[in-house]
C-alpha cells in the first residue's frame, strides 16, 4: 500500500480497490485512472525545474532547482537512493518521522522542508530551503579569509538559540547541534539543518539512547549513559559551538577520540563530576572518571581563553557547559541572559560574513546520512535516518 505525501493517508493500488458486491463487471467501462497519489506525485514534480546537480553522495544526490512559476525562486531537491536499507515504500519509518518534524517546525532558523514526492522507480525527493552560503563550521574553520567580531558570533548564537528554543517548545531535541549543521542562507540567517536524530519528549517514562550527539558536542551525562534527558543535551552542544565560535577551534577535541578521553577532557576544561556538584552522578550507569580530582573551573581561568566575549558572555558559557544537567540553563533561560542586551548588540543579517564553503558545501553536506555517529557505532534506539538534512 502507498501513501500520500500529500494527504498522508493509505491509498490503496487499484488491484486492492475492486467492488466487493455481485454486481457485475462491464468489460465496456472506462480504463482505471492513475493512482491518486501518482497524480499527486506528478503534480508536485511538475511545478519544479531541476538544475545541475551540486552534490552526489553514497545516500542521496542533490541538485539545484527552480520554481517553474518564478525561476528566481530557487529549491535544493535532495533525490533519496534507494538501496538494500529502504523498506517498502524505500524509506525508512523513522526517516518518515524525520520529515514530520521538519514539516512541524516552520522556524526563520531552521531549514525549510517544501515538499516531498517520490518518482515511479520509489527515488524520495526533498524539495528544501535553498541554502547557497554553506555552512557555519567553514566559515569558522577559514582564518585566512574570513574574520568576524563578538558581535558576529552573538548574531549567530541568537539565531541558533531561537531555532533550539522553538524545538524545545515543540516537545523536539535535535540531538546533533554542531557547527556543520548550520547552514547559512543569502541573506546571512543560520538554519539548524540535519534532523537524523531527532526525536520528540514528550514522554518522560520512555527510555532514550544515550549513544547520540556527535562526540565532541556531545554532554556529560550521555558519556555517564543517563537513560533519561531533555533540552540539556542541545543547550551543551550550543555551548560547544559558542565556544568554537570564539575560539575558532573545537573546545573538546580528545586525542585519541574514545568516550574515556573525551570525560577526561571534560573534567580538566570543565571540572570533574562529583556527588558534591552533582548530586546522583555517581549513581549513573557508565559514570567513570579520572583519578585525579580536578575542581570546577572558575570564572578566572574561563576569562583568560574566552575574554573576547566579555564578563558576561563568559557567565552564560559557562551556564550552558555546566556539568549537572538540572542545574544548566535551558533554552528559554539562554534567551534571556543579559549577554544579548549587552554591548555590542548582535551584528546585522546585512553585516555578516558569509561564503562558508558556497553552494558546494551545501551540496555535499545535504548528500550526506542523517545523524552519523562517527567511529562506526551503532544506535541503541534505532534513531538512525535514512534522510540529511545538511549534516
Amino acid at each position: 500500500m502507498a501513501t500520500s505525501p500529500a494527504l498522508d493517508v493509505p491509498v490503496e493500488p487499484p488491484s486492492k480497490r475492486q467492488k466487493m458486491s455481485s454486481e457485475p463487471e462491464f468489460s465496456s467501462s472506462p480504463a482505471p485512472v492513475a493512482d491518486l497519489a501518482e497524480q499527486l506525485d506528478a503534480q508536485e514534480r511538475k511545478m519544479y525545474v531541476k538544475g545541475k546537480k551540486i552534490g552526489s553522495g553514497q545516500y542521496a544526490d542533490v541538485f539545484s532547482a527552480h520554481l517553474v512559476s518564478d525561476l528566481k525562486r530557487l529549491v535544493a531537491i535532495k533525490k533519496i537512493k534507494v538501496g538494500a536499507e529502504a523498506k517498502e515504500f524505500g524509506i525508512s519509518y523513522d526517516s518518515l518521522r524525520e520529515i514530520r518534524f521538519l514539516q512541524e517546525l516552520d522556524h526563520p532558523n531552521i531549514i525549510k522542508l517544501y515538499s516531498v514526492f517520490s518518482t515511479k522507480s520509489q527515488n524520495l525527493n526533498l524539495v528544501l530551503e535553498y541554502l547557497p552560503q554553506g555552512d557555519l563550521l567553514k566559515l569558522v574553520q577559514d582564518t585566512t579569509n574570513i574574520s568576524y567580531t563578538p558581535a558576529d558570533i552573538k548574531s549567530w548564537m541568537l539565531m541558533l538559540m531561537r531555532a533550539t528554543y522553538f524545538c524545545h517548545q515543540n516537545f523536539v531535541l535535535h540531538r546533533d547541534i554542531k557547527p556543520n549543521n548550520l547552514l547559512i542562507a543569502a541573506n546571512g540567517e543560520i538554519k539548524l539543518a540535519d534532523f537524523g536524530l531527532a526525536r520528540s519528549f514528550a514522554d518522560p517514562f520512555q527510555v532514550m539512547t544515550y549513544n547520540t550527539v556527535t562526540i565532541w558536542y556531545r554532554p556529560p551525562e550521555l558519556f555517564f549513559q543517563a537513560q533519561f534527558y531533555g533540552g540539556g543535551v542541545d543547550v551543551w552542544s550550543c555551548g560547544c559551538v559558542f565556544a568554537e565560535l570564539v575560539a575558532r577551534d573545537v573546545l573538546f577535541r580528545a586525542l585519541p577520540e574514545n568516550e574515556i578521553n573525551m570525560v577526561k577532557l571534560i573534567c580538566e576544561k570543565v571540572g570533574t563530576p562529583t556527588e558534591d556538584n552533582w548530586p546522583g552522578v555517581s549513581k549513573l550507569k557508565g559514570y567513570v572518571t579520572p583519578s585525579e580530582y580536578i575542581p570546577i573551573r572558575s570564572k578566572d581561568q574561563w576569562m583568560m581563553a574566552f575574554r573576547a566575549i566579555g564578563e558576561t558572555g563568559v557567565d552564560l558559557l559557562m551556564k550552558m557547559l555546566t556539568l549537572d544537567p538540572r542545574k544548566r540553563l535551558n533554552a528559554e533561560q539562554v534567551l534571556k541572559h543579559s549577554f544579548w542586551t549587552d554591548e555590542p548588540r548582535p551584528s546585522r543579517l546585512e553585516d555578516l560574513p558569509r561564503k562558508g564553503g558556497g553552494v558546494v558545501a551545501m551540496g555535499e553536506e545535504l548528500t550526506k546520512m542523517g545523524g552519523e555517529i562517527p567511529y562506526g557505532k551503532a544506535r541503541g534506539d534505532k534513531v538512525a535516518r535514512k534522510i540529511d538534512f545538511g549534516a
